[in-house]
């Protein structure tokens, strides 16, 4: 056995666990098993064609190497990304953390109350430095975040303007111009005009509904927000603003000057640049707005013994269940990146946080200083930590290259310097001796900082911030340290035990994959650096790509996106992209099945497309006569068709070829789901099937951490007539050669993690891959197989297989008194994490344990399964008060002196042997979801503030 070989350690089942687990299916051999589960027709006849698998040592040497060819120059070109300190205490006990890294999104709230309570420290972090209402936790990236404004604002137009049509939004031309290129490509789709230009020059016409500010803009003067909102306000304008959450320490908050949306990224709290993410955007506004907040809100509420509890709120606004209603096509947050960036604000405090405000922004007037004595023209007349030099920027350029320093220049004449919190008095000496040279002068030496201004009065800060006990007490790393592990504790996560999310693949991260994003050269890297400084990134996401590109059977690959649905929205924007290149503008007609994910047709609505849904059969598969008839009728105007494969019930449906057939025979392109990706590679790939674009979900299928609900990384796949279309970004050059706009801020999205895919599939190599998916399928059945008799499967492929995941039917149980949502939480009891709840179809769980999982874990769980059957069986509607309806149990109620329950505190706690040997506590008993959404707060306030409301 060759213990050096990752498939070894990432593939749970050992071989005789293997035969072992084949016989109870009641079949021969693992190729059976996927003959008969995979329709022969769409399967690969070739071996992917990828390197020679690298044992975890290799390519920790060969990922290590790689990270030389980066430079890591002194980077001072701001634009939205800063060099920053992240606390060891938070790499170690988070970012570093299984615990933390490999949790789920907190749908079950009692086994989630630590991840939680570190998100609602984040809101409440957000809403303080803001001055506005709510928040959620948390956005994808500030520009993604300020196109969710523009939306939200559109929105939430008064009827007057809806009747009138007003649908021009104004941009102030000092926003980032990543922010910029994402506005267009969101705005055309919805019907929304953008108009361009100078804040002093707006005339704050009627026409207009909303606007966009960037505080401070984008070169680093701090314009007059508060006059600008002012007039706004009193001519039905709504505004949102773009802000630094670092300069909203010393800056006025926007809400305190009557803005409507305050967006921005986290990211300098500590988070790394990593050449251009994940970092958790932040996104605030009124509460008037709550029910139209894209993406996430944590709220407080109470659980069944009117403890606190928290849970995620106003879940009726999630995609899946509003579907083409939702606000946003938003499901994935980036918790791990604001978990992180909420502990910064913990560990610093609001009295730390000023010291870095002021540290940065005197270093800044100590430059401009200096820089004024060498003869140089300074052009902000009020900034925070960005100067505006008027200089020949290619003299600059040639000095400042030379000497490893980066600057940014808008154009020829002018160099911009963001000063950040790694700056040092050494460092703006350098900063200063590359102006001396290029002046042919003597430098001029600073030698120490004083605590200096140059922000105007009127929009310095007064109010207070971070007020709340816990922004105050966590400031030693020994307190520190412990609080993070008070909060791990109280959260169920991989490191625990299986948790069998259907359609969410929580397969393993492997320790190997994870460890290069805290290698220096990989973490601190500037999105927009010259390509000579970024040769080790470069050379990665072009293998990524290539990878993928092999594994999905198209032409090329896209990076950029940073979340599943932002993947779809990708996708179809450049099938739009596609039909307008041909003169078919007409083509918006989008057809989804209707067992489709929620995101599909919140996406295609975001496309602007309109969305016509078909049908299943009894056996959930696509009504393919249904499909036929609605793509004849649609033909003239068809765009495409979404399809998900396997399905979202979890069966490889054998007529997908036709499906396929059907939608290009009428002009529509194909867009394939890839949230099932799990159960194709290796065996047989989008293109195979004859599709024309899919996104992956790189934090399911190969292998990035869910970490609580995000980072996520979305790529699309595209076939040949798609390639030119692929996204671009306005500062770095990447996409086709009729590149749409933007899709998310940075050029490769969420580069630093996308390593984690990378060594994944070095590690892993072609035949791992595919014995990866095999045994995630046989994984699949045994399960299925095992619960056989306790438990109906409500769909199976033609031979009665499943796919890697499948939906068990606990409809039935209702006779029993007994709902689907009585089994996810009892399982907590047992140690499980409950699989997919009443997703694709109420009332049942769909179960998918990937192949990371042993014979040992899948036992457990049926275990625990089989015996949670047993208790249905011996209750009834007549009698609540039973082990189900009652769990979770914590340990505060098993070891009350009282107990007057109808059934033992062993038969609670300790249902089955195993559960003694590594017993887990839901630390809050049932939530109480609908008393938080009656009485909203989103904020670290006291529950005896409001519990009598």
């Amino acid at each position: 056995m060759n213990t050096n070989a990752f498939a070894l350690r990432h593939i749970g089942p050992r071989e005789n666990d293997q035969q072992l687990m084949l016989e109870t299916i009641g079949i021969d051999s693992l190729d059976q098993l996927i003959y008969e589960t995979i329709p022969d027709d769409i399967r690969l006849k070739n071996n992917l064609d990828l390197d020679e698998p690298m044992t975890e040592h290799e390519y920790l040497l060969h990922i290590h190497e790689l990270s030389k060819k980066n430079k890591a120059y002194k980077t001072y070109i701001g634009l939205g990304y800063h060099p920053t300190i992240l606390p060891a205490v938070i790499q170690r006990n988070i970012l570093e953390n299984p615990g933390w890294y490999t949790a789920y999104t907190p749908y079950q709230a009692e086994i989630a109350q630590g991840r939680l309570e570190a998100l609602l420290n984040f809101q409440t972090m957000v809403i303080e430095l803001t001055g506005m209402e709510i928040a959620n936790a948390s956005l994808l990236d500030e520009s993604t975040a300020a196109a969710e404004a523009m939306s939200l604002l559109f929105a939430v137009r008064s009827r007057d303007q809806k009747k009138a049509g007003i649908n021009k939004f104004f941009v102030s031309e000092d926003v980032l111009p990543q922010t910029l290129s994402l506005l267009q490509t969101r705005a055309l789709p919805i019907g929304i005009e953008l108009v361009i230009g100078k804040e002093s020059e707006f005339d704050f016409s009627q026409e207009f509904f909303g606007a966009l500010l960037q505080y401070p803009g984008k070169h680093g003067q701090v314009t007059d927000i508060k006059s600008f909102i002012e007039k706004a306000n009193s001519n039905n304008i709504k505004v949102a603003v773009a802000a630094d959450i670092l300069s909203l320490v010393k800056l006025e908050a926007p809400g305190k000057f009557g803005a409507d949306v305050v967006v921005g990224t986290t990211q300098r709290f500590g988070i790394p640049m990593g050449y251009g993410g994940p970092h958790a955007a932040y996104f605030a506004t009124k509460e008037a707005y709550k029910r139209d907040i894209p993406g996430r809100i944590i709220g407080v509420t109470k659980d069944v013994d009117d403890n606190r509890a928290l849970r995620m709120a106003l879940q009726t606004r999630e995609q899946h269940i509003k579907r083409d209603k939702a606000t946003s096509n938003i499901c994935t947050a980036q918790v791990l990146l604001a978990v992180m960036a909420s502990m910064y604000a913990v560990y610093h405090g609001p009295k730390g946080l000023k010291f870095i405000a002021n540290s940065v922004h005197s270093k800044t007037v100590a430059l401009e200083k200096a820089l004024n004595d060498l003869g140089y023209e300074q052009e902000n007349t009020s900034y925070f930590d960005t100067l505006l030099i008027k200089a020949k920027a290619k003299t600059i350029k040639k000095i400042a290259t030379k000497k490893k320093v980066n600057f940014y220049y808008p154009d020829k004449e002018t160099v911009t310097i963001s000063i950040n919190e790694t700056t040092s008095i050494r460092d703006l000496n350098y900063i200063v001796s590359v102006f001396a040279e290029a002046a042919d002068k003597k430098t001029i030496k600073i030698n120490d900082i004083k605590e200096r201004n140059n922000i105007d009065n009127n929009l310095q800060r007064n109010s207070s911030f971070l007020t709340s006990e816990v922004f105050n007490t966590y400031h030693s790393e020994t307190e520190l340290m412990r609080y993070i592990k008070f909060l791990e504790r109280k959260d169920l996560a991989l490191n625990q035990s299986m948790i069998s999310l259907g359609s969410c693949t929580m397969k393993l991260n492997a320790a190997s994959e994870m460890l290069p994003l805290s290698f220096f050269k990989w973490a601190n890297i500037h999105p927009f650096v010259p390509a000579k400084q970024a040769k080790g990134y470069l050379t990665v996401l072009k293998e990524l790509e290539d990878q993928l590109t092999e594994i999905t059977g198209f032409a090329a690959t896209s990076l950029q996106p940073n979340s599943g649905a932002q993947g779809e929205f990708a996708g179809l924007m450049v099938i739009k992209a596609y039909h307008e290149s041909r003169g078919d503008h007409h083509r918006n007609i989008c057809l989804i099945p209707s067992s489709a994910h929620g995101t599909n047709p919140a996406s295609a609505v975001m496309a602007g497309m309109k969305v016509v849904v078909t049908k299943s059969t009894e056996k959930g598969n696509i009504d393919v006569d249904d499909l036929r008839e609605k793509a004849e009728l649609h033909k003239d105007n068809l765009s495409c068709l979404m399809v998900t494969y396997p399905s979202t019930h979890g069966v490889y449906e054998s007529a997908i070829k036709e499906i396929t057939k059907i939608i290009h025979d009428n002009g529509g392109q194909v867009y394939m789901d890839g949230a099932n990706m799990n159960a194709q590679v290796g065996l047989t790939n989008p293109g195979q099937i004859g599709a024309d674009v899919c996104h992956l979900n790189l934090h399911k299928t190969f292998a990035i951490p869910h970490g609580g609900g995000g980072p996520g990384v979305g790529p699309i796949c595209v076939a040949k007539q798609l390639v030119p279309f692929l996204p671009g970004n306005p500062v770095v050059k990447t996409g086709g050669k009729k590149a749409i706009s933007a899709i998310s801020g940075a050029p490769f999205g969420s580069s630093l993690v996308c390593l984690i895919s990378y060594g994944y599939i070095k590690m892993l190599g072609a035949e791992g891959l595919t014995e990866s998916t095999k045994i995630a399928i046989l994984n699949a059945n045994y399960i299925k197989k095992r619960l056989e008799g306790s438990f109906d499967t409500l769909y199976s492929g033609e031979r009665g297989r499943a796919a890697h995941e499948m939906i068990v039917d606990c409809r039935p149980f209702k006779a029993n008194g007994i709902e689907v949502s009585d089994i996810a939480k009892r399982l907590m009891d047992y140690g499980f994490h409950a699989p997919t709840v009443s997703f694709p179809v109420a009332g049942t769980l769909m179960i998918e344990p990937t192949e990371s999982e042993s014979k040992a874990e899948l036992d457990r769980f049926c275990d625990a399964m089989i015996s949670i059957k047993n208790e249905i069986d011996s209750v009834s509607k007549d009698e609540p008060n039973n082990v189900l309806k009652n769990a979770p149990h914590t340990l505060e109620m098993i070891t009350a002196n009282e107990w007057d329950l109808p059934y033992t505190r062993e038969k609670a706690a300790f249902p089955l042997n195993y559960v003694k040997n590594n017993k887990f506590w839901p630390s809050v008993r049932r939530v109480d979801d609908a008393f938080g959404d009656r009485n909203l707060v989103c904020s670290c306030t006291p529950i005896e503030d409001y519990i009598e409301a």
